[in-house]
Protein backbone atom coordinates (compact mmCIF):
# COMPACT_ATOMS: atom_id res chain seq x y z
CA UNK A 1 0.00 0.00 0.00
CA UNK A 2 1.20 3.17 -1.05
CA UNK A 3 0.45 6.96 -0.13
CA UNK A 4 0.83 10.31 -1.82
CA UNK A 5 2.69 13.23 -0.50
CA UNK A 6 3.72 16.71 -1.09
CA UNK A 7 7.51 17.51 -2.17
CA UNK A 8 8.59 20.88 -1.70
CA UNK A 9 8.26 22.13 -5.27
CA UNK A 10 4.69 21.46 -5.24
CA UNK A 11 4.52 17.79 -7.09
CA UNK A 12 2.77 14.65 -6.21
CA UNK A 13 5.14 12.03 -4.89
CA UNK A 14 4.05 8.33 -4.32
CA UNK A 15 5.81 6.76 -1.14
CA UNK A 16 5.06 3.09 1.00
CA UNK A 17 2.91 3.27 3.79
CA UNK A 18 4.68 2.08 6.84
CA UNK A 19 3.83 -1.66 7.41
CA UNK A 20 1.40 -2.97 9.56
CA UNK A 21 1.97 -3.59 13.54
CA UNK A 22 3.13 -7.27 14.16
CA UNK A 23 0.26 -7.30 16.38
CA UNK A 24 -2.14 -6.24 14.18
CA UNK A 25 -0.82 -8.72 11.69
CA UNK A 26 -1.28 -11.89 14.29
CA UNK A 27 -4.98 -10.55 15.48
CA UNK A 28 -5.80 -10.98 11.49
CA UNK A 29 -4.03 -14.22 11.11
CA UNK A 30 -6.13 -15.15 14.62
CA UNK A 31 -9.29 -13.99 13.12
CA UNK A 32 -8.44 -15.66 9.78
CA UNK A 33 -7.95 -18.90 11.43
CA UNK A 34 -11.10 -18.83 13.71
CA UNK A 35 -13.72 -18.11 10.76
CA UNK A 36 -12.06 -21.24 8.97
CA UNK A 37 -12.98 -23.61 12.24
CA UNK A 38 -16.19 -21.99 12.65
CA UNK A 39 -18.40 -25.11 10.44
CA UNK A 40 -16.25 -27.78 12.35
CA UNK A 41 -17.25 -26.16 15.61
CA UNK A 42 -20.61 -26.06 14.17
CA UNK A 43 -20.63 -29.55 13.30
CA UNK A 44 -19.22 -30.50 16.54
CA UNK A 45 -21.57 -28.63 18.58
CA UNK A 46 -24.67 -30.27 16.80
CA UNK A 47 -23.84 -34.15 16.37
CA UNK A 48 -21.30 -34.28 19.17
CA UNK A 49 -22.38 -31.98 22.31
CA UNK A 50 -25.64 -32.21 21.07
CA UNK A 51 -26.44 -35.54 21.50
CA UNK A 52 -24.32 -35.86 25.16
CA UNK A 53 -26.41 -33.36 26.43
CA UNK A 54 -29.06 -35.74 25.17
CA UNK A 55 -27.95 -38.33 27.00
CA UNK A 56 -28.59 -36.77 30.47
CA UNK A 57 -31.99 -34.98 29.35
CA UNK A 58 -33.45 -38.58 28.77
CA UNK A 59 -31.73 -40.42 31.48
CA UNK A 60 -34.18 -37.94 33.93
CA UNK A 61 -37.03 -39.18 31.40
CA UNK A 62 -40.29 -42.23 31.54
CA UNK A 63 -39.79 -42.57 27.89
CA UNK A 64 -41.32 -46.09 27.47
CA UNK A 65 -40.69 -45.97 23.79
CA UNK A 66 -40.16 -43.49 20.64
CA UNK A 67 -44.21 -42.56 19.71
CA UNK A 68 -45.05 -43.09 23.73
CA UNK A 69 -46.22 -40.03 26.14
CA UNK A 70 -42.75 -38.48 27.87
CA UNK A 71 -42.93 -37.65 31.33
CA UNK A 72 -40.23 -36.47 33.93
CA UNK A 73 -38.57 -39.44 36.36
CA UNK A 74 -36.05 -37.16 37.95
CA UNK A 75 -33.97 -39.96 40.00
CA UNK A 76 -35.99 -42.82 39.50
CA UNK A 77 -34.30 -44.65 36.58
CA UNK A 78 -30.76 -44.35 38.80
CA UNK A 79 -32.83 -45.85 41.36
CA UNK A 80 -33.79 -48.69 38.93
CA UNK A 81 -31.17 -49.25 36.91
CA UNK A 82 -28.24 -49.25 40.64
CA UNK A 83 -31.11 -51.94 41.93
CA UNK A 84 -30.97 -54.09 38.48
CA UNK A 85 -28.66 -57.17 39.13
CA UNK A 86 -28.50 -57.12 35.00
CA UNK A 87 -26.64 -53.95 35.21
CA UNK A 88 -24.17 -54.85 38.10
CA UNK A 89 -23.45 -58.33 35.67
CA UNK A 90 -22.78 -56.19 32.95
CA UNK A 91 -20.73 -53.65 34.94
CA UNK A 92 -18.42 -56.65 35.90
CA UNK A 93 -18.43 -57.78 32.79
CA UNK A 94 -17.20 -54.74 31.15
CA UNK A 95 -14.55 -54.57 33.60
CA UNK A 96 -13.40 -57.34 33.10
CA UNK A 97 -13.22 -57.00 29.46
CA UNK A 98 -11.36 -53.81 29.91
CA UNK A 99 -9.11 -55.55 32.30
CA UNK A 100 -7.83 -58.18 30.59
CA UNK A 101 -7.93 -57.26 26.82
CA UNK A 102 -6.60 -53.11 26.84
CA UNK A 103 -3.05 -54.56 28.60
CA UNK A 104 -3.03 -57.70 26.09
CA UNK A 105 -3.64 -55.83 23.08
CA UNK A 106 -1.26 -52.76 23.78
CA UNK A 107 1.89 -54.89 25.32
CA UNK A 108 1.51 -57.13 22.02
CA UNK A 109 0.47 -54.60 19.53
CA UNK A 110 3.88 -52.41 21.13
CA UNK A 111 6.17 -55.47 20.52
CA UNK A 112 5.01 -56.28 17.57
CA UNK A 113 5.34 -52.79 15.74
CA UNK A 114 8.79 -52.73 17.54
CA UNK A 115 9.78 -55.87 15.49
CA UNK A 116 8.00 -54.29 12.31
CA UNK A 117 10.17 -50.82 13.01
CA UNK A 118 12.92 -52.65 12.83
CA UNK A 119 12.54 -53.19 9.29
CA UNK A 120 13.19 -57.50 9.02
CA UNK A 121 12.61 -58.47 5.94
CA UNK A 122 9.41 -58.44 4.36
CA UNK A 123 8.10 -55.57 6.97
CA UNK A 124 6.16 -53.97 3.95
CA UNK A 125 4.05 -56.69 3.80
CA UNK A 126 3.90 -57.64 6.87
CA UNK A 127 2.44 -54.15 7.82
CA UNK A 128 -0.57 -55.39 4.98
CA UNK A 129 -1.60 -58.27 6.62
CA UNK A 130 -1.28 -56.41 9.79
CA UNK A 131 -4.06 -54.42 8.62
CA UNK A 132 -6.16 -56.75 7.12
CA UNK A 133 -8.23 -57.17 10.67
CA UNK A 134 -9.13 -54.09 10.65
CA UNK A 135 -10.05 -53.91 6.88
CA UNK A 136 -12.84 -56.57 7.28
CA UNK A 137 -16.55 -55.57 8.47
CA UNK A 138 -17.44 -56.10 12.34
CA UNK A 139 -20.08 -58.82 10.51
CA UNK A 140 -17.78 -60.54 8.62
CA UNK A 141 -15.26 -61.01 11.96
CA UNK A 142 -17.84 -62.21 13.46
CA UNK A 143 -18.93 -64.58 10.94
CA UNK A 144 -15.41 -65.82 10.94
CA UNK A 145 -15.11 -66.50 15.24
CA UNK A 146 -19.00 -67.82 15.01
CA UNK A 147 -17.30 -70.35 12.20
CA UNK A 148 -14.54 -71.11 14.34
CA UNK A 149 -16.03 -71.16 18.19
CA UNK A 150 -19.16 -72.92 16.75
CA UNK A 151 -20.16 -76.39 18.30
CA UNK A 152 -19.40 -78.24 15.10
CA UNK A 153 -16.59 -75.43 14.17
CA UNK A 154 -12.69 -75.35 13.93
CA UNK A 155 -11.69 -75.01 17.11
CA UNK A 156 -13.54 -78.38 18.28
CA UNK A 157 -12.46 -80.19 15.20
CA UNK A 158 -8.83 -79.11 15.74
CA UNK A 159 -9.10 -80.44 19.75
CA UNK A 160 -10.62 -83.43 18.01
CA UNK A 161 -7.88 -83.97 15.68
CA UNK A 162 -5.23 -83.53 18.54
CA UNK A 163 -7.34 -86.31 20.32
CA UNK A 164 -8.58 -83.78 22.99
CA UNK A 165 -12.12 -84.42 22.31
CA UNK A 166 -13.10 -84.31 25.85
CA UNK A 167 -11.95 -80.08 25.47
CA UNK A 168 -14.53 -79.78 23.30
CA UNK A 169 -17.43 -76.79 24.41
CA UNK A 170 -19.84 -74.89 22.89
CA UNK A 171 -17.78 -71.46 23.26
CA UNK A 172 -20.18 -69.06 22.44
CA UNK A 173 -23.25 -70.71 24.35
CA UNK A 174 -21.00 -71.83 27.68
CA UNK A 175 -21.25 -69.14 30.44
CA UNK A 176 -17.96 -69.85 31.28
CA UNK A 177 -16.67 -68.97 27.64
CA UNK A 178 -18.49 -67.06 26.02
CA UNK A 179 -17.34 -63.66 27.42
CA UNK A 180 -13.62 -64.89 26.92
CA UNK A 181 -14.59 -65.34 23.12
CA UNK A 182 -15.57 -61.95 22.47
CA UNK A 183 -12.48 -60.46 24.67
CA UNK A 184 -10.46 -62.44 21.87
CA UNK A 185 -12.43 -60.90 19.35
CA UNK A 186 -11.88 -57.77 20.50
CA UNK A 187 -8.18 -58.44 20.53
CA UNK A 188 -7.79 -60.04 17.17
CA UNK A 189 -9.45 -57.09 15.77
CA UNK A 190 -7.42 -54.47 17.30
CA UNK A 191 -4.01 -55.66 18.04
CA UNK A 192 -3.04 -55.33 14.03
CA UNK A 193 -4.47 -51.83 13.64
CA UNK A 194 -2.72 -50.70 16.97
CA UNK A 195 0.47 -52.62 15.94
CA UNK A 196 1.04 -50.51 12.59
CA UNK A 197 0.45 -47.02 14.66
CA UNK A 198 3.26 -47.84 17.08
CA UNK A 199 5.44 -49.09 14.01
CA UNK A 200 4.44 -46.03 12.31
CA UNK A 201 5.69 -44.06 15.27
CA UNK A 202 8.88 -45.95 16.60
CA UNK A 203 10.11 -45.42 12.93
CA UNK A 204 10.19 -41.90 13.28
CA UNK A 205 12.73 -42.10 16.87
CA UNK A 206 16.31 -41.95 15.79
CA UNK A 207 18.11 -44.86 15.26
CA UNK A 208 21.36 -43.27 16.94
CA UNK A 209 19.30 -43.99 20.42
CA UNK A 210 18.99 -48.33 19.86
CA UNK A 211 22.55 -48.39 18.49
CA UNK A 212 23.72 -46.45 21.62
CA UNK A 213 22.36 -49.04 23.74
CA UNK A 214 23.68 -52.07 22.06
CA UNK A 215 26.88 -50.81 22.32
CA UNK A 216 26.40 -50.41 26.12
CA UNK A 217 25.41 -54.02 25.95
CA UNK A 218 21.57 -53.79 26.13
CA UNK A 219 19.67 -56.22 23.87
CA UNK A 220 16.65 -56.11 22.13
CA UNK A 221 14.22 -56.02 25.10
CA UNK A 222 15.80 -53.73 27.23
CA UNK A 223 16.02 -51.74 24.32
CA UNK A 224 12.57 -51.79 23.39
CA UNK A 225 11.28 -51.02 26.68
CA UNK A 226 13.94 -49.08 28.48
CA UNK A 227 14.90 -46.71 25.54
CA UNK A 228 12.13 -46.45 23.08
CA UNK A 229 9.19 -46.79 25.04
CA UNK A 230 10.02 -44.36 27.09
CA UNK A 231 10.07 -41.66 23.97
CA UNK A 232 7.32 -42.60 23.02
CA UNK A 233 5.25 -42.94 26.30
CA UNK A 234 2.54 -40.08 25.27
CA UNK A 235 1.73 -41.36 21.89
CA UNK A 236 1.21 -44.72 23.78
CA UNK A 237 -1.10 -43.53 26.48
CA UNK A 238 -3.25 -41.96 23.29
CA UNK A 239 -3.41 -44.46 21.65
CA UNK A 240 -4.24 -46.63 24.79
CA UNK A 241 -7.32 -44.03 25.26
CA UNK A 242 -8.24 -44.86 21.57
CA UNK A 243 -8.45 -48.16 22.53
CA UNK A 244 -10.04 -47.82 25.61
CA UNK A 245 -12.82 -46.05 24.71
CA UNK A 246 -13.32 -48.33 21.17
CA UNK A 247 -13.86 -51.62 23.88
CA UNK A 248 -16.19 -49.78 26.04
CA UNK A 249 -18.35 -48.02 23.70
CA UNK A 250 -17.81 -50.66 20.69
CA UNK A 251 -18.41 -53.93 22.30
CA UNK A 252 -21.70 -53.99 21.59
CA UNK A 253 -22.09 -54.87 18.35
CA UNK A 254 -20.20 -57.76 18.82
CA UNK A 255 -22.36 -59.20 21.56
CA UNK A 256 -25.31 -58.27 19.53
CA UNK A 257 -23.71 -60.66 16.60
CA UNK A 258 -22.69 -63.67 18.79
CA UNK A 259 -23.82 -63.77 21.57
CA UNK A 260 -27.08 -61.49 22.54
CA UNK A 261 -25.88 -61.07 26.09
CA UNK A 262 -26.15 -64.79 27.21
CA UNK A 263 -25.89 -67.17 27.84
CA UNK A 264 -27.87 -65.04 30.56
CA UNK A 265 -26.11 -62.06 30.87
CA UNK A 266 -22.75 -63.70 31.11
CA UNK A 267 -21.59 -61.91 28.04
CA UNK A 268 -24.20 -58.44 28.37
CA UNK A 269 -21.71 -55.63 28.71
CA UNK A 270 -22.49 -51.95 29.61
CA UNK A 271 -22.75 -50.81 25.97
CA UNK A 272 -24.64 -53.33 24.74
CA UNK A 273 -27.50 -53.12 27.62
CA UNK A 274 -27.63 -49.09 26.50
CA UNK A 275 -28.95 -51.07 23.05
CA UNK A 276 -30.87 -53.54 24.28
CA UNK A 277 -32.82 -51.39 26.47
CA UNK A 278 -33.50 -48.62 24.09
CA UNK A 279 -34.27 -50.69 21.38
CA UNK A 280 -35.70 -54.43 22.51
CA UNK A 281 -37.33 -53.34 25.70
CA UNK A 282 -38.25 -49.96 24.51
CA UNK A 283 -37.15 -48.36 27.84
CA UNK A 284 -35.41 -44.85 26.70
CA UNK A 285 -34.70 -43.66 30.46
CA UNK A 286 -33.31 -46.60 31.73
CA UNK A 287 -31.22 -47.26 28.47
CA UNK A 288 -29.90 -43.42 28.68
CA UNK A 289 -28.97 -43.95 32.68
CA UNK A 290 -26.61 -46.57 31.75
CA UNK A 291 -25.27 -44.51 29.06
CA UNK A 292 -24.67 -41.81 31.76
CA UNK A 293 -22.59 -44.25 33.70
CA UNK A 294 -20.91 -45.40 30.71
CA UNK A 295 -19.81 -41.63 29.74
CA UNK A 296 -18.53 -40.84 33.37
CA UNK A 297 -16.63 -44.46 33.49
CA UNK A 298 -15.21 -43.57 29.76
CA UNK A 299 -14.23 -40.08 31.47
CA UNK A 300 -12.38 -41.56 34.31
CA UNK A 301 -10.74 -44.30 32.14
CA UNK A 302 -9.35 -41.42 30.02
CA UNK A 303 -8.02 -39.34 33.12
CA UNK A 304 -6.67 -41.97 34.48
CA UNK A 305 -4.59 -43.83 31.70
CA UNK A 306 -3.62 -40.21 30.92
CA UNK A 307 -2.14 -39.98 34.77
CA UNK A 308 -0.16 -43.32 34.23
CA UNK A 309 1.04 -42.69 30.78
CA UNK A 310 2.34 -39.13 30.87
CA UNK A 311 5.61 -37.98 30.54
CA UNK A 312 7.77 -37.53 33.50
CA UNK A 313 10.37 -35.51 32.16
Amino acid sequence: MTTLTTTPDGTAARRPAPPAPPAAAGRATRQGGTVLAVPALVWYLVFMVGPMLAIFVIAALRWPGMLQPVSFAGLDNVRTVFADPVFWDATRNTAVQLAVALPVMIVCAYMLGYYVAQRPPGHRVIRYLLFIPGLISTPAKAMVFYAALSPDGLANGALQGMGLGSLTDAWLASPSTALGCLIALDIWGGIGFTAVLFAARLGSVPDELGEAAQLDGAGHWRTMWAVHFPVIRDYVGVVTMLQFLWTLSGSAQHVLLLTQGGPGTSSTTLSFLVYQKAFIAADLGYSQTVGVVLFLAGLVGLLAIRRVFRQTY
